[in-house]
């Protein structure tokens, strides 16, 4: 029952930032950890970073000190702000959870966002 819109994806030069958000609707109780992924042309989808219920964050290295996670205090929202882009950010990023219903996981994806990075 849970689905995720992600939003703020667009143009930004290199060296600039961007914020992207995404929206958990449904049945958002049952969400357990949050996260990004990117899959930028002719490469596979790769993982960005993702945050538990408790704060607890882990980065791709290729964003480490860039990029932060972070989620709202309702745990219906995850954003990643995104600093000091470079061309290679460019990619569709996907929002990722994991919803947890009693022992059974299961995880949702949200439609992607574009965001293109130019030098």
């Amino acid at each position: 029952q849970v689905q995720l819109v992600e939003s703020g994806g667009g143009l930004a030069q290199a060296g600039g930032s961007l914020r992207l958000s995404c929206a958990a609707s449904g049945s958002i109780n049952s969400i357990d950890a949050m996260g990004w992924y990117r899959q930028a042309p002719g490469k596979q989808r790769e993982f960005i970073a993702r945050i538990t219920t408790v704060g607890r964050t882990t980065y791709a290295d290729s964003v480490k000190g860039r990029f932060t996670i972070s989620r709202d205090s309702a745990k219906n929202t995850v954003s990643l702000q995104m600093n000091s882009l470079k061309p290679e950010d460019t990619a569709v990023y996907f929002c990722n959870t994991v919803v947890v219903n009693g022992t059974v996981y299961s995880a949702v994806w949200g439609q992607g966002t574009l965001v293109t990075v130019s030098s």
